[in-house]
């Protein structure tokens, strides 16, 4: 929902501003910086931020309500937070916080201030703990500085150093334009503490960790089925409308009945090439289920145009990135055109259910013990696909979601067995247990059967962009974009 930024060092106000500027996409709603004690709230083209040594900023993204500019102050603790908090609701009557904004990123304040003694980094542990949502965070207490993810890795954050400079932000070329170039990604499984990154315990570590259950597959499926809705339900709220990526696969199309389902006015968006089977596919899946669909065709001329757009979003020359990241990219800014700021996305089903084709392989050799190698995949999600379609996405303000994802349904789906996500060693449909959901809430059977195809595959982006990248031109467009 926004961009947020941090720096230390001498004279940082010129560095500060810079990357709030890189970071502009994301929160072009306002902005807000606290410095030498100081908060400012203003557009940034008029804002003047004066001379300090520590200083956060942070751009909204404004999506429910006013959702207060950042950062966020209660007493001499100060936060900006990029994310969602599902659970702030339950955990402002839990522990009975007063909130001073309708920001729902303000809960980690208070408890934060709640868990305090004389350590800001136990506050923090104890703080992620309680919270339910996709977020990455930054807090100071006047003396000491703490930042970190979303147990997933859902939300990015960036650090590097350079000389007497250390700074944080939301993408990597807000690092770049003040002269950082050995730029890290921040694992969910560390937090950065007065400059020092530390390994911490997250949940997903604890989760991933878990057996499968020995539970009947009948009530592992009323489990599974219950907590995916209620993970889009908290993932829609105060939303009238939504965007959904759309490949007319199995996991995307159960978001869509579900939304439609709950009432919310949904709209499809799916892009590929005129004769790509995605969008042969989407245009009969949302046909059936009389759900409007948005499709955009694009041709080799339209990769050459976007292939720099999203290089710049992606910050890396990764040509299967590239090829999955332009369908979401482009589907994101016809979103956008339509007045939407938020989509949801069928990441992560794969990993939990055994969709992809190489499962199938592992599950011949090694059967049950083919968990493991989900549960690295999904340990890994954040720095490969995440990373990816939140820089596209937000390129074009544009906030995804992604309900399979959600803590409740990795926690689910790790306690189901590999037999019921794949059928036997010849399963070449696999994810089989999400499949017999998504026919119970009535997804058209032609789709609970149609096979997995990669995006960068099914759209025909792949096979352009390849031809597209053998042009002279474009041969050196690694070197081009300094990546």
């Amino acid at each position: 929902m926004c961009g947020i930024a941090g720096i230390m060092g001498e004279d940082i106000s010129k560095a500060l501003y810079n990357m709030l500027i890189s970071l502009k996409h994301r929160g072009p709603d306002g902005s807000g910086v606290f410095i030498n004690n100081k908060l400012i709230y203003n557009n940034l083209d008029s804002m003047k931020i004066p001379e300090g040594s520590f200083g956060m900023g942070h751009n909204l993204l404004s999506i429910v309500g006013c959702h207060g500019l950042q950062p966020l102050v209660q007493d001499n603790f100060v936060l900006v937070c990029n994310g969602e908090i599902y659970n702030f609701e339950e955990l402002k009557y839990k522990f009975q916080l007063p909130l001073n904004t309708d920001s729902d990123c303000e809960i980690i304040l208070s408890l934060i201030k709640l868990f305090y003694t004389d350590s800001l980094y136990d506050a923090v542990i104890k703080t992620i703990d309680y919270l339910d949502g996709d977020y990455a965070f930054a807090v100071y207490d006047g003396k000491n500085f703490a930042a970190v993810r979303d147990p997933i890795g859902v939300k990015p954050l960036y650090y590097g150093k350079d000389n007497d400079l250390f700074a944080f932000a939301s993408e990597r070329k807000a690092l770049w334009n003040i002269g950082i170039t050995d730029v890290k990604t921040l694992s969910p499984d560390s937090i950065i503490y007065n400059k020092e990154v530390m390994k911490i315990k997250s949940k997903l570590n604890r989760i991933i960790d878990s057996k499968s259950s020995n539970l009947p597959k009948e009530i592992l499926k009323k489990q599974l089925k219950e907590t995916l809705i209620k993970s889009v339900k908290k993932r829609c709220i105060g939303l009238s409308k939504v965007g959904i990526l759309f490949s007319g696969g199995i996991d995307s199309t159960i978001l869509a009945k579900i939304t439609e389902d709950m009432g919310l006015e949904t709209t499809l968006y799916s892009v590929g090439h005129r004769d790509s089977i995605d969008l042969k596919v989407s245009k009969k899946t949302a046909k059936t289920m009389n759900i409007p669909l948005e499709t955009q065709e694009i041709g080799i001329e339209d990769v050459k145009t976007y292939l720099p757009l999203v290089l710049d979003a992606i910050e890396e020359f990764n040509i299967m990135k590239i090829g999955v990241g332009m369908t979401a990219y482009i589907a994101a800014q016809v979103a956008h055109e339509d007045g939407l700021k938020v989509m949801l996305s069928g990441q992560g089903a794969d990993e939990l259910f055994g969709g992809y084709h190489r499962y199938l392989r592992f599950y011949q050799e090694k059967g049950e013990l083919t968990q493991e190698d989900l549960k690295e995949d999904i340990l890994n999600l954040y720095h490969v696909n995440l990373q990816r379609d939140d820089a596209v996405t937000m390129a074009n303000g544009i906030e995804l979601r992604v309900p399979y994802l959600d803590l409740d349904i990795i926690n689910t789906a790790m306690n189901i067995p590999m037999k019921y996500k794949i059928n036997g060693k010849e399963d070449n449909l696999r994810k089989c247990i999400l499949r017999e959901i998504g026919a119970e809430l009535g997804v058209p059977e032609e789709i609970v059967r149609r096979p997995k195809k990669a995006a960068q595959y099914g759209s025909g982006i792949h096979k352009m962009l390849k031809t597209v990248l053998r042009e002279d031109k474009y041969k050196d467009i690694g070197n081009e974009f300094n990546i």
